[in-house]
């Protein structure tokens, strides 16, 4: 294990999601960055280049592991080896977080290259929990759970997405990890308002947030339709409900995420110090 004890939290600060082509950068000047993310499935394998620079950013940086791939919503029991790969990774790297997705990607022997929702019903809230029991206690620690992106709504719902959230952190003990853009983007594809949504989710088990760019396309009635992309800047409608929702609760280990069409890393960089700009005042304030 790497003896990661200086940062066995995540700091009231920016993070970034990290890729490669960084990692000189961010090495010799990391700007308002103070955390980094990694998809757990680019480092369960063994040695070579990305985990010997995963090393190196671990003795410097708090790491948070963002899975991708666990299919917590999902029909099918978890893959015993998908789990025990990352209960290795998270073993030897003992990163300052965990979290996954509320959502299902695998459908017998396949996986789909997607993060797909689920209908709200209290047969998928016993499986969800069931899973996040058994991630928690193969890898020995609390995880967080990400609100989805969705486009439509499931007529057999029986609750709300933030009355589910809200029910499986009670019953696992988890947290969660609040993605505002995801909200913008659910809110504006299915005609809510996203500071509702903000207003009913259960602030406090949030651990981390997330902020991403999305695409912006029209359905076939001409009607905005947005997609999750982590592929553009943040919005100016996302930051606003960022700073209203930190305003709310209070500052939280914020994450930037880009993942298509990466830029150079003073974009990021720059992203990273609007989060800080906002994050800064509300952790003084917090001090005060």
């Amino acid at each position: 294990m790497l003896d990661t004890t200086a940062h066995e939290t995540l700091p009231l600060a920016p993070g970034v999601g990290y890729k490669p082509q960084h990692f000189a950068a961010i090495m010799a000047d990391p700007g308002p960055v103070r955390w980094l993310e990694v998809h757990a499935e680019n480092y369960m394998g063994d040695g070579g280049r990305p985990l010997a620079q995963l090393r190196h950013l671990a003795e410097r940086f708090p790491i948070s592991v963002h899975g991708v791939g666990l299919s917590i919503g999902g029909e099918a029991p978890l893959d015993r080896d998908h789990l025990t790969r990352l209960a290795h990774l998270v073993g030897w790297l003992n990163p300052a977080s965990f979290s996954e997705h509320l959502a299902w990607s695998t459908h017998d022997t396949a996986f789909l290259n997607d993060l797909l929702p689920l209908p709200y019903t209290e047969t998928t809230l016993d499986r969800v929990t069931s899973h996040i029991d058994q991630v928690q206690e193969a890898l020995g620690r609390r995880m967080l759970l990400e609100n989805p992106s969705t486009y439509l709504a499931f007529v057999e719902s029986e609750m709300s997405e933030t009355d589910f959230l809200r029910e499986i952190a009670r019953r696992t003990g988890c947290g969660l990890l609040l993605d505002v853009n995801n909200v913008f983007v659910s809110a504006t594809n299915q005609k809510t308002d996203p500071r509702d949504y903000i207003a009913e989710f259960p602030l406090e088990h949030v651990g981390e947030v997330h902020l991403g760019g999305h695409d912006e396309q029209e359905d076939e009635h001409g009607a905005p339709l947005l997609i999750d992309s982590h592929g553009a800047e943040v919005v100016d409608p996302v930051w606003t409900l960022y700073a209203e929702t930190i305003a709310a609760m209070g500052p939280r280990p914020s994450l930037i995420e880009w993942d298509t069409d990466v830029p150079e890393w003073p974009v990021l960089a720059a992203e990273a110090e609007r989060a800080a700009a906002i994050l800064t005042p509300a952790r003084q304030a917090l001090l005060s």
